[in-house]
C-alpha cells in the first residue's frame, strides 16, 4: 500500500534519529534511502530537499543507497561544493563511482567537484575512473588495514584503533601484511589475531600460520575478480600493481554487485538488450536496443522463409508438412537454446578452458543425439498415427534428429568462437543460433519430404 509523503518524511525522521545514534548505521542508510525513493515517486523537488537536509555522512551513506536514477536527479540539482562535501565523506570506490556520474552528465561540473576536494583523494579518484569499468581497478577502495612484516601486532592494533575512530576506515576484516616497500606479503582475517599476543610479529605469524596471497592486477577483467572469490571463498581480494606494490581491495559489496551485473549482462545479452538502455527512464533509448536485435532477428526469420518457399511446391503437395514444421524448429531451437546456456554461463564463470572447447562440443553433441533419438522415434511414431503415413514418420524422424545434432553443435560452438573473437558470448548468440536451427530445420525436413515423399 502506497504512503503518502507526510507518513514517509515521518519514518525518514525516524531513521535518521537511529542513525545519528548510531543504531546500525549501514542499515538505516539502505532503509532511508528507500524511503527517499518512494517520495522521489510522489515528488522530485521534495525529495531533493529532504536529501540536501540530511548531515554530510548521511548524505553520502544514501546517495551510495540510492537507484542510478535517483541518483541522477541528485548530482543534477546538487552543487558542485556541497557534492564535493559528500564525497569526502564516501570510500574512494564510491567515491569514483560518483564522480564518473557527474561527468557522464557535466564533464565541468566533475572537475570543478574534484578541485574542491582534497588533492591526495583527487588524485586517487582520478586514477581510479581512469579504468575501464571492465577492469578490476575501476572497482578498488583504497582504505584498508595494512601491516608490515616486521611490526607487532599491538602497535597495529594500536593503528587501526585511531583509523576506526577518525573514521577513515570501514568493513576492517582483514589485515594485508606488506614490506616497507609496501609489497604484498599475504593478508589475513583480523580473528586470527586474536590467538597470537600483541608481542608477536607478524614475520613470525607469517611462518607459522601462513597468509593467503591471492591478488588481482588493476588492469585485470572482472571476470578473472568473480572466478577468484568464488574459487577461493573470498569476500576481499587485493589490488596490486606488476611490482607486488599494494594498491587497495576489493571489497564484498562491490564483489557482489559484480556478480549481479555480470548475471544481469548475461541475461539482458542473450535477450538482445542492454542493461543501461532497460534501466533508463528514456523509453527512446530503450526501444532503440531493442529495435536493432528486432532488426536482425527480422532478417534471420526472412532467410529461414527464403528456406521454406525453395519447397513450395512440396508444401503444396503434402498440406501435413506445413503442420509439422513448427514442430521441428521449435525442437532444434529448445535444444540449441540449452547448449548455449550453457555454455555461455560455464564461460562467464571461467569453466570452460579454451583446451577443453573440443570436451564441451563434445559433451553437447552426445546430449543433442541422445535426446534427437528419443523424440525422433516418439515424433515419428506420432506423425505416422496422425497422418496414417509412415514415410512422414520417417522423415520427421531424421529431420528432428539432424537439427537436434545441429543445435547441440552450434549451441556449444557460437559461444566459443565468440569468446575467442574478443566478442561477449551472452550478445547475439541466440539469434545466430536461431538462425541455424530454423534454417537447418526446415531444410532438413522439406529437403527429405521431397526426396522421400514426392
Amino acid at each position: 500500500m502506497d504512503r503518502n509523503i507526510d507518513d514517509l518524511c515521518i519514518e525518514i525522521e525516524r531513521r535518521i534519529r537511529l542513525f545519528s545514534e548510531g543504531m546500525d548505521e549501514n542499515a538505516q542508510a539502505y532503509e532511508i534511502a528507500e524511503l527517499l525513493e518512494e517520495v522521489r515517486e510522489h515528488d522530485k523537488r521534495r525529495f531533493i530537499e529532504l536529501l540536501k537536509s540530511f548531515p554530510e555522512d548521511l548524505k553520502a551513506d544514501v546517495l551510495s543507497e540510492l537507484s542510478k536514477n535517483a541518483q541522477e536527479d541528485a548530482l543534477e540539482a546538487i552543487d558542485a561544493k556541497e557534492l564535493a562535501d559528500i564525497i569526502e565523506e564516501m570510500d574512494t570506490d564510491d567515491a569514483a563511482d560518483i564522480v564518473q556520474q557527474i561527468e557522464e552528465i557535466d564533464e565541468t561540473k566533475a572537475e570543478e567537484v574534484l578541485d574542491e576536494i582534497d588533492k591526495e583523494e583527487s588524485r586517487v579518484i582520478r586514477e581510479l575512473i581512469s579504468y575501464d569499468e571492465n577492469e578490476a581497478g575501476a572497482h578498488m577502495q583504497t582504505e584498508l588495514f595494512k601491516a608490515y612484516i616486521d611490526e607487532t601486532i599491538g602497535d597495529s592494533i594500536k593503528r587501526l584503533k585511531e583509523m576506526k575512530r577518525e573514521g577513515g576506515l570501514d568493513n576492517a576484516y582483514h589485515v594485508f601484511i606488506v614490506d616497507r616497500r609496501d609489497r604484498f606479503l599475504g593478508m589475513m582475517p583480523l580473528e586470527d589475531l586474536v590467538l597470537q599476543g600483541p608481542g608477536e610479529i607478524y614475520r613470525n605469524v607469517l611462518e607459522k600460520e601462513g597468509a593467503l596471497t591471492v591478488t588481482v592486477h588493476p588492469k585485470e577483467s572482472i571476470d578473472r575478480v568473480i572466478e577468484l572469490a568464488g574459487n577461493y571463498n573470498m569476500n576481499v581480494i587485493p589490488v596490486v600493481d606488476e611490482f607486488d606494490i599494494l594498491l587497495g581491495r576489493i571489497t564484498a559489496d562491490d564483489i557482489y554487485d559484480l556478480m549481479e551485473k555480470q548475471a544481469t549482462d548475461q541475461i539482458y545479452g542473450m535477450a538482445g538488450v542492454q542493461e543501461e538502455s532497460e534501466e533508463s527512464e528514456n523509453i527512446v533509448e530503450a526501444g532503440k536496443t531493442r529495435a536493432f536485435w528486432l532488426g536482425i532477428n527480422l532478417l534471420t526469420a526472412i532467410a529461414a522463409s527464403i528456406v521454406i518457399g525453395l519447397f513450395d511446391s512440396t508444401i503444396q503437395s503434402i498440406v501435413a508438412l506445413a503442420v509439422l514444421m513448427p514442430i521441428v524448429a521449435s525442437m532444434g531451437g529448445n535444444a540449441g537454446t540449452q547448449s548455449l546456456t550453457v555454455t555461455v554461463r560455464q564461460l562467464a564463470l571461467g569453466d570452460i578452458d579454451p583446451t577443453e572447447a573440443r570436451q564441451v562440443i563434445t559433451k553437447e553433441v552426445l546430449l543433442s543425439l541422445g535426446n534427437g533419438l528419443i523424440y525422433a522415434v516418439v515424433m515419428g511414431l506420432i506423425a505416422y498415427f496422425w497422418f496414417d503415413m509412415p514415410l512422414l514418420g520417417i522423415v520427421i524422424a531424421l529431420s528432428m534428429l539432424i537439427n537436434l545434432l545441429a543445435a547441440g553443435f552450434f549451441g556449444a560452438t557460437i559461444p566459443l568462437i565468440l569468446k575467442g573473437l574478443g566478442i561477449d558470448p551472452a550478445v547475439g548468440s541466440t539469434v545466430l543460433l536461431t538462425t541455424v536451427t530454423d534454417v537447418v530445420g526446415f531444410f532438413s525436413f522439406l529437403g527429405l519430404a521431397t526426396i522421400i515423399l514426392l
